[in-house]
């Protein structure tokens, strides 16, 4: 089969080239630029920590010591505290100001603090350069991952077999491919050439965005600082810690006008070093800029054989919220999908799938950030007298940077077309099914321990098996005790290869539960013990429907609800030797 072609070497390109080829899949990377990547410390990124994960999974190295992950969030407003969370440290990791001697509370008395919950999880902030370079050391040690240079795409073909495409740069060449993923961009030329439109809103927020070295009071913590009280500061500043000493920091700018000059922006910076250290310290300032935001979410996400992925399918960054990172979700999500329809020469629903979760969940983005917007940008006035608003504008400033509510939690999967339906034999855990699964320690068959974010990414659904007191048996005796043998069968006949783990415990859930994960990490289904019928269903619903791929006519359409116009679905056919096995094995252990 043809390679899968992927337009744009970015990092979004980059990390969905990485996923397939660490799925089997051979990627041609078509880069419009020379291969290098441009040095500026004001263009920086905040990973997830997930996202952050999957990435050095992937190959990217040293993204610790080109990053740093924050050790807490502070939040001011004037000259006062309002919250401060520390950040991937203990189980006491948040608490309102107030909640502590050394903090001050200006919020309503009565509203509901963050005291006592669990710890919240440190993103990475890194430039975005250095997280490309990493991603592309990578992609040159990957043999299944060829990246071409100065390939400026101009022409995109389709039929039924696959996709060819024409680039002209240092010399114009025709490429075949399997399928293709537009990760070009704001400006996509693969999304002009499918004639996708691409609605939203622009210049939803202006940021005059400054990288220096200097040294500040809060060292490793990100600041957002609302309405500062000193003159000329604007509405709010933000600082954000880098390795080395060094700070991002950005100013909220008004929504339209206000040129900002160099002499302009030099007087901001020291007038807020001045304002948060008493008097300027010395800094040495190493890259400017001036970033605009805007709010656009393309129509659709599938044309047939191609597909968007990144800044080419969506546009987000207001509020905190983190375009990059979703673009990253987008090329996870996609990868393993397109590997599955890749090795199995099928899956239309699986496809279609893409489309259906991701563009749902990256609206649910913009609709809250758009529906916070002017709540937190509206002027204040009478809100800012209602008891609990400061405290409650401060959470959603918050959600988007610390990843956490509608404009940053990780998003579920719960209405996707692969959701199984409910079954009496599904049980509850603490992961609701279609959210991402809690990141355990796990055991395979083979003595191998390791935590469950290494297993994922590798083209194949896991069934984790809750077994307390495996940690200290021997596994010699656990692999054939109990109802392991059981479910060593069922897994076996499910209509796809899959791994079996186990772990001592997890969240919510009690002894002999199994649960089914797919391999971008998101729950299927829990079952209560072993009940091969129920599982074989759900990891049948996962991938697409069919046994042994995703099923479908591979030359669909999605339509904007994520619907194909491909061939008819569910019909009728004779049962395959796995199903064959399956009912023979319900039939004797139920």
């Amino acid at each position: 089969m043809d390679p899968v072609i992927v337009v744009g070497a970015g990092p979004v390109g980059l990390t969905l080239s990485l996923a397939l080829a660490a799925q089997g899949v051979p990627c041609v990377l078509l880069d419009e630029g020379p291969g290098t990547e441009e040095v500026r410390l004001a263009r920086t990124v905040v990973l997830r920590e997930d996202t952050a994960d999957l990435v050095e999974r992937l190959g990217a190295a040293h993204l610790e010591k080109d990053g740093l992950r924050w050790s807490g969030w502070r939040s001011m407003r004037r000259k006062q505290l309002v919250r401060e969370v520390p950040l991937g440290a203990g189980p006491d990791a948040s608490h309102d100001a107030g909640d502590s001697g050394d903090v001050r509370d200006f919020g309503d008395a009565g509203a509901a603090g963050d005291q006592g919950g669990p710890s919240l999880p440190a993103p990475l902030h890194i430039p975005q350069h250095a997280l490309a370079s990493a991603l592309r050391a990578a992609v040159a040690a990957a043999p299944l991952v060829e990246l071409v240079p100065l390939s400026r795409i101009d022409t995109l073909e389709q039929d039924r077999d696959g996709v060819t495409v024409h680039t002209k740069g240092s010399g114009t060449t025709w490429w075949r491919g399997s399928y293709l993923v537009g990760c070009d961009g704001a400006r996509s030329t693969v999304r002009k050439l499918l004639d996708i439109r691409f609605p939203g809103r622009t210049a939803v927020e202006r940021h005059a965005v400054a990288a220096l070295r200097a040294e500040l009071p809060w060292p490793g913590e990100a600041v957002l600082h609302r309405q500062p009280p000193w003159r000329g500061a604007g509405a709010e500043v933000g600082a954000r810690p880098l390795p080395d000493g060094v700070w991002r920091l950005d100013w909220l700018l008004p929504p339209r006008g206000e040129l900002v000059t160099p002499d302009a922006l030099i007087t901001r910076l020291r007038d807020t070093l001045a304002g948060w250290c008493g008097e300027t310290p010395p800094y040495e300032l190493l890259d400017t800029g001036v970033h605009t935001l805007h709010h656009r979410l393309a129509r659709r996400w599938r044309v047939q054989r191609a597909f968007l992925a990144g800044d080419a399918a969506h546009l987000l960054g207001a509020l905190g919220t983190q375009g990059l990172d979703e673009g990253i979700r987008d090329a996870e999500n996609l990868a393993w999908k397109l590997a599955h329809a890749w090795h199995h020469r099928g899956g239309d629903p699986l496809l279609d799938s893409y489309q259906a979760e991701r563009r749902a969940a990256v609206a649910a983005r913009l609709r809250a950030a758009d529906q916070s917007l002017p709540i937190l940008r509206g002027g204040g006035g009478l809100r800012t007298l209602v008891p609990g608003a400061v405290r409650g504008h401060d959470t959603l400033l918050a959600d988007g940077h610390l990843g956490r509510g509608a404009l940053g939690a990780p998003p579920s999967y719960s209405h996707s077309p692969l959701a199984p339906p409910h079954a009496e034999a599904h049980t509850t855990v603490g992961t609701p099914p279609g959210a991402p699964v809690a990141d355990v320690r796990v055991t395979a068959p083979d003595g191998t321990a390791v935590r469950l974010r290494e297993r994922l990414g590798q083209g194949h659904p896991l069934v984790i098996l809750v077994a307390p007191g495996t940690g200290v048996w021997d596994r010699r005796h656990w692999l054939t005790a109990g109802i392991m043998p059981r479910l060593v069968e069922a897994v076996e006949a499910l209509p796809s290869a899959a791994e079996l783990l186990v772990t001592e415990s997890y969240p919510g859930a009690s002894a002999h539960t199994v649960l089914l994960v797919r391999p971008d990490g998101h729950l299927v289904a829990a079952f209560a013990g072993v009940r091969p019928a129920e599982l074989f269903a759900a990891a049948r619903a996962a991938l697409g429907g069919a046994p042994g791929a995703g099923g479908g006519d591979e030359d669909g359409e999605s339509d904007e609800n994520g619907e194909s116009g491909g061939g008819e679905r569910g019909a009728a056919r004779a049962p395959g030797p796995r199903e064959r096995v399956h009912a023979d094995r319900t039939a004797r252990i139920n």
